[in-house]
């Protein structure tokens, strides 16, 4: 049995039987009440096998204390049309009963064991089983949408100025049309349609920069929203 035996060390037996005829087993232990054994007794059939689980239960090891637990696996040919298997054991005369004798070994893992366990499990990757909703991006992507947003960001506040600019000059051209149809007014010279269309001429020109300038940026916001 390896420890540390603070939890259940399990051992596994494998009972073979070479014989034509069926065979029944019964496995034995010095310490009933430090092991579980399953199945701890049965019936074998002609060239089967059987695996019995040994459960050393947990227990304060001390290295310096010699193990005096053993265990014997006793055996004997079944009879025929068998009902009653303590019956079998009752029954059985000595020479008919084989028994094979083991004894238990208690290893302790050495220090070199541990540091070795503890360095596989540095070295060993540690896994994100996390659920993602897709592939992790490349840096370099990372880094080239960045510049992306950056220079989207750098051409919308230049449309902003731009836009600012052009209503400051909106504004003046309004203010001048004003003045010069006070001017025409007071002179009483020329048209009053050729001071219309004068004036008109001045004002659409700014506000149709403004409308341009307007669609520009627009069309750079949606960008860089979606």
């Amino acid at each position: 049995f390896s420890g540390p035996f603070t939890d259940v060390v399990t051992t596994n037996l494998k009972l073979r039987n070479p014989s034509d005829r069926k065979v029944c087993f019964k496995v034995k232990t010095t310490a009933p009440r430090r092991y579980c054994v399953r199945p701890n007794s049965g019936i074998i059939d002609p060239g089967s096998s059987v695996i019995v689980s040994v459960m050393l239960q947990p227990f304060d090891y001390d290295p310096n204390e010699k193990s005096k637990h053993k265990f014997m696996v006793q055996t004997t040919y079944a009879p025929p049309n068998i009902t009653d298997m303590e019956a079998v054991w009752k029954e059985a005369k000595p020479d008919e009963l084989m028994d094979s004798k083991l004894r238990c070994v208690f290893e302790m893992p050495n220090e070199n064991d541990k540091l070795n366990d503890i360095d596989a499990s540095k070295s060993t990757p540690v896994l994100n089983t996390s659920k993602q909703d897709g592939p992790m991006p490349k840096p370099h992507s990372v880094s080239l949408n960045d510049t992306e947003t950056r220079k989207l960001v750098e051409e919308c506040k230049r449309l902003q100025a731009e836009i600012m600019k052009l209503t400051e000059e909106n504004r003046h051209l309004r203010d001048e049309g004003l003045r010069l149809r006070k001017v025409a007014h007071s002179d009483k010279s020329g048209s009053p349609t050729a001071l219309a269309l004068r004036d008109n001429g001045s004002n659409s020109l700014p506000s149709l920069l403004v409308v341009i300038a307007a669609i520009f940026i627009g069309f750079f916001l949606g960008k860089f929203i979606l």
